[in-house]
């Protein structure tokens, strides 16, 4: 095998060390990350991991529908009575920000009055991050 061959096939591997990308609600004094670990080496195949830090030493952790095939994208938004919904393509999480619990819900009982703050995404170079509202608007996502 050629030094060519193998590194092109070393280049479609995913690196099972974990990725983290955050967003800080300053205001609120609340951090959320999402954490994104391969489980794959060669497919797009990743567990999310859900941390919420927030004032008052409070802490959560919640394990989110993994992203099996390019579908990890999550929107995040303001929701009246101090939520934020963090809503990918197939769940919807929402986090309480006076005592930083998260829970499941379906999307038809999300309030619809909410703001785009951003997404948890994957940028071109495939790495992890949060993208800002003011970086990107909202995308939405694709019925399948």
């Amino acid at each position: 095998m050629t030094w060519g061959v193998l590194l092109s096939a070393a280049g479609g591997c995913n690196s099972n060390v974990p990725e983290t990308a955050s967003l800080e609600l300053t205001s609120f004094q609340v951090r959320v990350a999402i954490v994104r670990t391969a489980t794959d080496p060669f497919l797009q195949r990743f567990t999310l991991t859900m941390n919420v830090q927030g004032r008052g030493g409070c802490r959560s952790s919640t394990e989110l529908f993994p992203d099996t095939g390019y579908a990890g994208r999550r929107n995040v938004y303001l929701a009246p009575r101090d939520r934020v919904y963090v809503v990918g393509q197939y769940d919807a999480r929402i986090i309480d920000l006076q005592n930083c619990q998260t829970s499941l819900s379906e999307f038809r009982h999300l309030d619809r009055d909410v703001i785009f703050l951003g997404s948890f995404d994957q940028d071109q170079e495939k790495r992890w991050r949060y993208v800002s509202s003011l970086q990107r608007p909202e995308l939405p996502f694709e019925k399948r």
